[in-house]
């Protein structure tokens, strides 16, 4: 790689001279024996190889064996991580904070409805991003994502080398995917992402539209061994529109005001005092709660038009969250076809609709004028399937009710 960036071939001898060193010492060196460079000789290095920031930094860090040890992310309820999150709750644009491993910690009402998945218990950006089926549908270009991500992963493994909860998300990734694994034996790419990062995505509140998204990085002085990520839409049109613009406009329509519940801040006792946040005439959505997993509370609030999702911890308390319909929904689609959950399935989706009457059905009509275009594009690619292969496809298109 160096002696590509150089344009000509970079010797032992070379490294060893700008090191002050001998040869034999400098093999020693590229043949995994461990010594500690001097910051001049890291430097010296990194300049005869041409090398960036976090390339220097890396080498840095593997030299000093690693930066001090990252401790726990304050708890949620000390005043550090009230003010951030605060500030995440300020942001129109879906935002979120990360700890050293890259734990999901933090986030606001536009990122629940983005990526719904965040809600969950021990959220993790890097296990969701690279072993998630649902993240190769999301990133358009997800093959060029994962070699940045892991090029994030191995910069914290040298930052923090005697971490085991790094070693084991590392592990976890590498052993869960063959690709993955190649990727991370083959090459060596390293960056802190403290840079801007574009993505195009499509996501079910853009009703799969291709966006074009920018996503900053920050580092809260207070927090050192997090970060905050605020994405921005970069295309304009309606598939760009902030997802929070949109939440805000349908609550500004239907009257409705938020708890006021911090995301992920509230932990309880009981999943009585849970669905207290739902407010008066809460309903209880038992079959949901069950589909979407063991020790999931959902309960419909209808004075805030919301649902509190309250998730039982391991020492046997609840960690409740206030969360918008759609959140709910996209993560259990295969609800429309349980019996006994359609009734909660319809309570939901019309929570989504405007609370005017007259809104609602124009809404619904708009709507339902979209699925017949896209249930006519998949009955002419059922037509053409049949003609191409008639002795190879069932040529009968199911009724609506075998769906």
């Amino acid at each position: 790689m160096a002696s590509e960036r150089l344009g000509q071939q970079v010797t032992q001898q070379d490294v060893a001279d700008a090191c002050e060193r001998s040869v034999r010492w400098y093999r020693d060196l590229e043949a995994g024996a461990h010594m500690r460079l001097t910051r001049e000789q890291c430097e010296a290095i990194g300049k005869l190889f041409l090398l960036g920031r976090d390339e220097l930094q890396a080498l840095l860090l593997h030299s000093m064996g690693g930066a001090v040890a990252a401790g726990p992310a304050p708890a949620i309820d000390t005043p550090t991580r009230r003010a951030v999150q605060a500030l995440l709750d300020q942001q129109t644009n879906p935002a979120w904070l990360l700890d050293s491993k890259w734990n999901i910690i933090g986030y606001n009402d536009p990122m629940k409805i983005w990526c719904p998945w965040v809600v969950d218990p021990h959220a993790n950006l890097m296990r969701w991003s690279l072993l998630s089926n649902d993240a190769k549908t999301v990133f358009v270009d997800w093959n060029k994502h994962a070699i940045e991500w892991l090029a994030m992963l191995r910069f914290s493994v040298l930052q923090h080398p005697q971490d085991a909860e790094i070693g084991a998300l590392v592990a976890e990734i590498i052993n869960g995917d063959a690709y993955l694994r190649q990727l991370w034996e083959e090459r060596c790419d390293v960056t802190e992402g403290r840079g801007a990062f574009y993505y195009r995505v499509s996501l079910p509140t853009h009703n799969f539209e291709i966006v074009e998204l920018e996503s900053q990085t920050l580092f809260p002085a207070a927090l050192p061994d997090c970060r905050m990520v605020i994405m921005f839409p970069l295309n304009d049109g309606d598939a760009a529109r902030d997802a929070s613009s949109q939440d805000a406009k349908s609550c500004e329509r239907s009257g409705r005001s938020s708890t006021g519940l911090p995301p992920g801040q509230i932990s309880v006792g009981t999943p009585a005092e849970a669905a207290s946040y739902a407010g008066e005439g809460a309903v209880a959505l038992p079959i949901l709660s069950e589909l979407m997993g063991h020790g999931c509370r959902l309960i419909y609030g209808p004075s805030t038009r919301t649902v509190i999702w309250a998730t039982r911890q391991d020492d046997g308390r609840w960690d409740v969250a206030e969360v918008n319909p759609y959140t709910v929904i996209v993560r259990v689609p295969q609800a429309i076809h349980v019996k006994g959950a359609f009734e909660e399935y319809k309570l939901l989706t019309r929570a989504l609709l405007p609370i005017d009457s007259s809104d609602a059905v124009q809404r619904i009509r708009e709507m339902s004028a979209q699925l017949r275009r896209q249930i006519h594009v998949l009955e002419e690619i059922h037509r053409d399937e049949c003609e191409t292969n008639r002795d190879h496809v069932p040529c009968a298109l199911p009724r609506v009710g075998e769906i």
